[in-house]
This record gives C-alpha cells, sequence and structure tokens, in this order.
C-alpha cells in the first residue's frame, strides 16, 4: 500500500480516480492546484465541488495556491504547448508537495478525461518524478470517465464546460474554429 498524492482538476474527475486507487489498497490524498482555470469565479466553483467531493467520501484535501500568474508567465508565447505546458506545472507541484510530505507516490485525475493527452501526461510525469525524486504512479482512468461523471450527478457536483484555461474557454464559443476544424475534416 502506497500513500500518494492525487492531483485532481475537479470534483467529477475525482470519485472514480479516488475509488480505483483505494480499491487497489492505496492510502490517498487529494490535491487541488489548478492555476490554469479562468476566470476565478470557475476556479472557486471547482474548488468547491473538491471540497464537497472530499467531505462526502472522507479524502484528506490539500489546497495549493491559486498561482495564476506564474500559470501566464510560463505559456505566454508557447499557447501552442499550453497544455504540455500546464501539465509539467500542476505535476512539478504535486511531486514537491508529496515529497515534503513524505508521501510515496504522485498522480493525478487528468487522465480521466478523453479529452487530455494521457501519453503527455505519462511522459511529464516521469520526468517530474526523476527530477523531484518522488515516484509518478501513472493510472489510465479513462474506462472511469462517464460512471465518475454519473455519481457527480448524483452528488450534485457542479460539471464544468471546458477544460479550464482562458484558451479552452475561448475556442469552445470561437465559431470560426469549429468551422476551420470542420472544414479541415472535409479535406481529409
Amino acid at each position: 500500500m502506497a500513500k500518494v498524492l492525487l492531483h485532481t482538476c475537479c470534483g467529477p474527475c475525482l470519485i472514480y480516480s479516488y475509488e480505483k486507487l483505494t480499491k487497489e489498497g492505496h492510502d490517498v490524498t487529494c490535491f487541488y492546484y489548478n492555476p490554469n482555470i479562468h476566470p476565478f469565479k470557475e476556479y472557486k466553483e471547482r474548488l468547491k465541488s473538491v471540497r464537497k467531493c472530499c467531505k462526502e467520501l472522507s479524502i484528506p484535501l490539500i489546497v495549493g495556491d491559486y498561482e495564476m500568474e506564474e500559470y501566464f508567465r510560463r505559456v505566454a508565447f508557447h499557447e501552442d504547448e499550453r497544455c504540455s505546458i500546464c501539465y509539467n506545472l500542476r505535476l512539478e507541484k504535486t511531486a514537491k508537495i508529496a515529497k515534503s510530505e513524505n508521501l510515496d507516490a504522485f498522480t493525478t485525475t487528468l487522465t480521466i478525461s478523453p479529452y487530455q493527452s494521457i501519453e503527455s501526461i505519462k511522459e511529464i510525469g516521469g520526468k517530474v518524478a526523476q527530477e523531484i525524486g518522488v515516484q509518478f504512479l501513472f493510472k489510465d482512468f479513462r474506462e472511469g470517465f462517464k460512471e465518475s461523471h454519473e455519481k457527480a450527478k448524483e452528488m450534485d457536483l457542479y460539471m464544468q464546460k471546458y477544460c479550464g484555461c482562458l484558451f479552452s474557454e475561448w475556442e469552445r464559443y470561437d465559431k470560426r474554429k469549429e468551422r476551420k476544424r470542420v472544414k479541415s475534416n472535409m479535406e481529409t
């Protein structure tokens, strides 16, 4: 049994990930650290959801600082690489907290989402683990995506409509990007 720090982005993604880890015998602590989430109202809504989920499931919770400036410093002029930069930022902080709390490993709920690059997360998690000196417990939680969201609805947790960053919110509403993607798909 490992003591694991589970980085979480939101309540809905936390449920299945936590349950799977505990079924495997791990002692799990949740870590909410998401400086990428904007606007601040969205960040607070997701944190509220995580707090509610942790309370109902009796999960210990550590809340990181909202380091919005650090997120924007890292992605400025690297917008095309923003997801990898964001994964690195959050996994690096998670690994540092895991090490400072004398935990055995760290992992993330990001791998439950079919919209995230699981290979990139796996690669970055491994690199961060080597740099910080704490094990990255890679888990592919995608099989539980639907189940986790169904349980989140039963628990009346907030369900977000985009990954969290300002860029993804913009892309969600920018119809030009949708038309461009549809046209590109028609040409292939």
